[in-house]
């Protein structure tokens, strides 16, 4: 009976405080990491967070380590399918759409062979 009545004032008022102890983790992580990690490489990796997340292509360089990261853009105001390679004005900056029709490739020839200009820099 007593011991039921300390139970009930612990519920009641709480634990004294010499007396409260934080929860103990089991050991097990569970499944919550994996799935944050799967998400995150299906969405691009780590670096492709914000309102691009869902848009911007990774290059097939980024992903596979394959040389091509030339970026087939096309132009929103003139339509104008232009590509640019690294090291040009507005490389790093330029972000592919796949949804757009825009696309990554491997070479130079590849990209005017289907139709695409050189960005003027």
């Amino acid at each position: 009976m007593v011991d039921n009545v300390y139970k009930f004032r612990r519920i009641k008022h709480g634990a004294p405080a010499r007396m409260r102890t934080l929860p103990q983790s089991s050991g097990r992580r569970g499944a919550g990491p994996l799935i944050i990690l799967i998400v995150l490489l299906a969405a691009g990796g780590f670096g492709y967070f914000g309102d691009d997340i869902l848009h911007a292509a990774p290059s097939p360089s980024e992903l596979f380590g394959i040389g091509c990261n030339i970026k087939g853009n096309i132009s929103i105001d003139t339509g104008e399918h232009i590509y640019h390679v690294p090291g040009q004005e507005h490389y790093d900056e330029t972000r592919i759409s796949r949804e757009y029709g825009e696309q990554w490739f491997c070479s130079e020839a590849e990209a005017r062979d289907a139709g695409w200009r050189k960005a003027k820099r």
